[in-house]
């Protein structure tokens, strides 16, 4: 007599998100756009030739920072595929190295307040009296305070740290130009974001270990005399995944879009590095007589945030555990 093996939660959550239709083409959707941001610009520079002057006129893969006031303004054409700015530079180009930016600022902002909600949360949940009171009173305050004007200071003092260690990390450390420019322009800004955007991540894993830890398996870990710290760690959390993914990919469509409007505003990622933000911010400029600088970022930016949103919705059906079976 022959046995079927049973599917497992997460063979069973990826069929029900292929049979969202939404969902599993916001999947590709994303998957594609993080392609194209971090691998065509490798293989762009990696075929590029030397000669500067022959990839300015015949090679597709332009130096998004490279300028050429004589080409400003150029409309899209098989040496510019999406045309020039207002400064001759390459706006394919600066497109796919401003989504690695925002991609890169959402997901470390993203993963920094992932690390401080789950462990803030799943104390207060875990301890629960007056700990969790104490702890849940705090977030509260901290919801009350204008978030966005918060993350502005924290930012500006971060950089000013950052430009002041400049001198340090080159001559002592020995770090590269490269390098100390994602430190002063960009790890401020994720940092920033991180540390103060916790607060519903925190929530949502507190009402999770709270409802986790009065169900039968953490009551058998502590019958067999387990500490706290292996049942909440190791018992309560690994079973939490599901939500805690789900509310992740909300996360970051909501950070990027924060990166994105604190770089409008000038204060987030500067010229002549590359955000979509700061290309929003430098279309705007020039609506009324060049809108294709505005159009094309506002649609690969809006694009993103919509598939990104789409996913999480779809990804909270496919792993809800109460969902039914077809």
């Amino acid at each position: 007599m022959k046995i079927e093996s049973g599917n497992s939660l997460w063979s069973d959550a990826w069929l029900r998100l292929k049979k969202n239709r939404m969902a599993f083409i916001s999947l590709w959707i994303v998957v594609g756009i993080i392609l194209s941001s971090f691998l065509i610009p490798i293989i762009g520079e990696i075929f590029a030739p030397k000669d500067e002057a022959y990839r300015a006129e015949h090679y597709w893969f332009k130096d998004p920072d490279k300028q050429s006031l004589a080409n400003k303004f150029q409309g899209p054409s098989g040496n510019h595929w999406l045309g020039t700015d207002q400064a001759g530079r390459d706006l394919f180009s600066r497109l796919l190295y401003g989504g690695q930016v925002s991609l890169l600022v959402g997901l470390l902002a993203t993963l920094i307040s992932m690390a401080i909600g789950i462990c803030y949360g799943a104390i207060s949940g875990y301890k629960g009296g007056k700990t969790d009171s104490i702890l849940m009173r705090i977030v509260d305050v901290l919801y009350g305070l204008p978030f966005l004007v918060i993350v502005i200071l924290f930012s500006v003092f971060i950089k000013a740290w950052a430009q002041q260690s400049v001198g340090f990390l080159k001559n002592d450390w020995g770090w590269g130009e490269g390098l100390i420019n994602i430190t002063v322009n960009y790890l401020p800004l994720c940092v920033a974001i991180g540390i103060l955007g916790w607060y519903t991540m925190a929530r949502v894993v507190r009402s999770q270990v709270l409802s986790s830890k009065k169900l039968e398996y953490v009551e058998a870990a502590v019958s067999l005399g387990l500490s706290h710290k292996n049942i909440l760690f190791k018992q309560i959390l690994p079973n939490l995944l599901g939500p805690i993914i789900v509310y992740t990919t909300l996360t970051i469509p909501g950070f990027i879009l924060t990166e994105a409007g604190l770089s409008y505003l000038g204060l987030g990622v500067e010229s002549p590095n590359s955000s979509w933000g700061l290309l929003l911010q430098e279309g705007a400029n020039y609506m009324e007589t060049q809108p294709r600088l505005l159009i094309v970022p506002s649609i690969v930016f809006a694009l993103t945030l919509l598939a990104l949103n789409f996913l999480g919705d779809g990804l909270r059906d496919a792993l809800d555990p109460k969902a039914s079976k077809d």
